[in-house]
């Protein structure tokens, strides 16, 4: 049996030791700037993102540190996503990991500034890895076709009652995208086949569907202080979601049929294979 959060915690603590060392090589950094950095990034989250990363390589039979670089990448987009999600032109979030936000602690220039620095350094740490492909697969994951794309469709739709599609393809960009490519940037610098990649592709395209209808579910159901920022706000602000629109127990129905697809994607992958499935477990039972 996998100990699903051991695992997190222990690439967790690989990605952070990293990521401390990434972040005291830059020289000449104003101490604010670097203190707000550094703030955004400590503690961290789950750290789903890098874990994925480092677990799929390691599906395929790389070792770990083949995809620490880009797990530290993903881990700094991902970072600065929340930043600026939180931001008053946003969600205007106060808390995030039990924390006050940073635009909160520093101010909001401070924020929108600290979201720029964390995106150019995942791009300054993707070219230890020196594989293009990798590097534009991220790239267009975190881009408009991916990621920002999906927090523009968040912005413009909020107030308006949208179809059921339409939030699928929203959160297929806001947060799968970076989940999918997690899985898919693994398994490329792990040497994986091309069916391995395409495989745990379409692994990290459902396990980022079901993480975001759990999110949509937490948001309506979970508890402030264990999730660690303010619930309720999707209704709040009259968002379309998955319990909005289909009710919670057909949204927790989906949540699982996605992780049952995430892990028939594993299909062809042995025991290398059981962290992944795992966490596919963990993604539909987190209370967080």
């Amino acid at each position: 049996m996998i100990d699903v959060l051991e695992y997190l915690a222990a690439h967790a603590r690989r990605v952070d030791e990293a990521l401390e060392e990434f972040l005291s090589s830059y020289e000449g950094v104003p101490e604010g700037l670097h203190e707000a950095m550094h703030y955004s990034l400590f503690p961290g989250g789950k750290r789903l993102r890098p874990a994925l990363a480092l677990g799929a390589c390691e599906a395929v039979g790389g070792a770990p540190d083949m995809a620490l670089a880009a797990a530290c990448a993903l881990e700094m987009i991902h970072t600065y996503s929340l930043v600026h999600d939180d931001l008053p032109c946003m969600d205007n979030d106060a808390i995030r990991r039990g924390l006050p936000t940073v635009h909160r602690k520093y101010g909001e220039a401070a924020a929108v500034l600290v979201g720029d620095g964390l995106q150019a350094m995942a791009f300054e740490m993707l070219t230890h890895v020196r594989n293009t492909s990798v590097a534009r697969d991220i790239a267009q994951a975190s881009g408009p076709g991916g990621m920002v794309g999906g927090q523009y469709l968040d912005v413009e739709t909020e107030g308006t009652k949208i179809p059921l599609e339409l939030v699928r393809r929203l959160h297929r960009l806001k947060t799968g995208a970076l989940i999918r490519v997690g899985a898919r940037a693994g398994a490329k610098l792990g040497k994986g086949t091309p069916a391995q990649v395409s495989a745990l592709t379409q692994y990290g395209e459902h396990l980022g569907l079901a993480f975001q209808i759990v999110d949509d579910i937490l948001d309506e159901s979970g508890d402030d202080d264990v999730m660690g920022k303010r619930t309720g706000k999707d209704r709040a602000r009259n968002k379309s979601t998955y319990p909005s629109l289909v009710g919670l127990a057909e949204a927790r129905r989906l949540a699982d049929e996605a992780k049952d697809r995430a892990l028939h994607a594993l299909a062809a992958f042995g025991l290398q294979a059981d962290p992944l499935r795992a966490l596919a477990e963990y993604v539909v039972s987190r209370r967080r």
